[in-house]
């Protein structure tokens, strides 16, 4: 009963790191202050982002007379691994969160137009999730620069922008201006990462992983945006973002074997 009890408390509190255990093995605490740390935000993601790739899945494929592609190939988690490299190293150093922000700007906008045309969630589900490690990303950068209350109001000030956006009080000329200020956003977005990452001479916790999936993901989608919606507006933003993915992908090889320099202790 003592092992089982353990299985149960390590599954239900994300895996100890929320409770502890007596030395019988009976799960007796349950500090609320860690449920909400760094750690236990990561593996929430983590099974938020693959419950909705779930019922995303469904979603696409209910209703349909005839088989259809699923887009669950393309909802893979690209940026966990920058989320949970920030986590490993408790630090966010090397990502500029100007750069985040401008990023998340530019998603919103795809995803709010995508919605608003009536475009099929397979041009536009991937924006979804992006938002979701994006949001995520901002609030660690946040977090690990000792203003957990500034990350937290970020979140609640977003999803509000975002019921504004996706209701119809919003006229469709403010949704298209917004998916037009994509391009602008992702150039200046990427130019202050490169400058940052000039600046230091490295790339700190900035994940080679995510960064080639970005990049290779924005070239892919340059064509199923033409192929799904014909759209020249929603394909140029693809140009751009891949371009402005390709020079930060040649910072991390250029940068590869640069390391961040060691802080010295005040004595």
């Amino acid at each position: 009963m003592g092992y089982l009890n353990r299985c149960w408390c390590r599954f239900f509190y994300l895996r100890n790191a929320t409770t502890k255990f007596s030395s019988s093995g009976t799960c007796f605490m349950f500090p609320a202050s860690r449920f909400f740390s760094a750690k236990a935000w990561g593996w929430a993601l983590w099974l938020a982002h693959f419950w909705v790739c779930s019922v995303a899945v469904l979603l696409c494929t209910q209703g349909m007379s005839a088989p259809q592609p699923c887009p669950s190939h393309r909802l893979f988690p690209v940026k966990l691994p920058q989320v949970f490299k920030i986590l490993g190293a408790k630090s966010a150093e090397g990502l500029s969160l100007q750069s985040v922000m401008l990023e998340l700007v530019a998603l919103t906008g795809t995803m709010v137009y995508s919605i608003t045309n009536n475009f099929p969630f397979s041009s536009w589900g991937e924006a979804l999730f992006l938002i979701l490690q994006t949001i995520t990303i901002a609030f660690l950068v946040l977090h690990y620069r000792g203003q957990t209350v500034k990350g937290v109001a970020f979140l609640a000030c977003y999803a509000l922008v975002l019921l504004v956006l996706l209701s119809p009080l919003t006229p469709q000329a403010v949704v298209t201006l917004l998916q037009a200020s994509n391009m602008p956003s992702v150039v200046v977005g990427r130019l202050l990462q490169a400058v940052t990452n000039y600046r230091n001479g490295h790339t700190g916790q900035l994940s080679a992983i995510t960064v080639f999936l970005l990049f290779g993901g924005s070239l892919a989608r340059i064509f199923t945006s033409i192929q799904e919606t014909g759209d020249p507006l929603l394909a140029g933003t693809f140009v751009v973002s891949s371009l402005c993915n390709g020079l930060i992908a040649a910072q991390v090889l250029f940068y590869w074997n640069a390391k961040a320099p060691h802080k010295k202790k005040k004595q």
